[in-house]
């Protein structure tokens, strides 16, 4: 075989493989359904509010955090569009034994 050949080879092996890959790390975590975390309900799941400057505005917006657009992204999801867990720590003390 010449050396085109087995280099051909091996690129088509290679892309098999990591197709394989990408199938099985596909089929372990489901990108939608039930594993999908609910919808943010401040911006309904699209991940941008209303801006703060179109508020006062008389009818022209834009600032900064909105670049002219009149949105930004959602405080309450960061701009994912998806409820996040609120962290909290729980500390949990033993009882007291009467003495």
């Amino acid at each position: 075989m010449s050396p085109i050949v087995l280099t051909q080879l091996a690129t088509g092996l290679s892309v098999l493989a990591g197709a394989v890959i990408v199938k099985q790390a596909m089929d372990q975590t489901p990108m939608m359904g039930s594993g999908r975390a609910p919808r943010c309900p401040s911006c309904n799941g699209t991940g941008r509010v209303a801006c703060i400057c179109s508020r006062w505005s008389d009818g022209d917006f834009g600032c900064r955090t909105c670049a002219g657009s009149g949105r930004m992204g959602c405080s309450s999801c960061g701009g994912s569009g998806t409820g996040r867990p609120i962290p909290a720590q729980i500390s949990v003390r033993p009882p007291r034994h009467p003495s």
